[in-house]
């Protein structure tokens, strides 16, 4: 798993897998989902980041595995 801000982007993207992305979605205004030939989702990304989420928050990841 992957996680990558691009501030010049405004733009948060969470990749799970590396398999080759073959169709995106845009499910909400600004979230778009990457699917996979299986239709398995392989990647999230959530663009205005900045309109989302406080510039604090995002200077720090928490990370919790149950």
């Amino acid at each position: 798993m992957r996680l990558t801000v691009d501030k010049e982007a405004d733009a948060l993207y969470f990749r799970l897998d590396e398999t080759p992305v073959m169709e995106s979605e845009e499910v909400h205004p600004g979230i778009v989902l990457d699917f996979n030939a299986q239709g398995a989702v392989v990647g999230i990304e959530i663009l205005g980041l900045s309109k989302r989420v406080p510039a604090d928050a995002l200077k720090n990841l928490h990370f919790q595995a149950a």
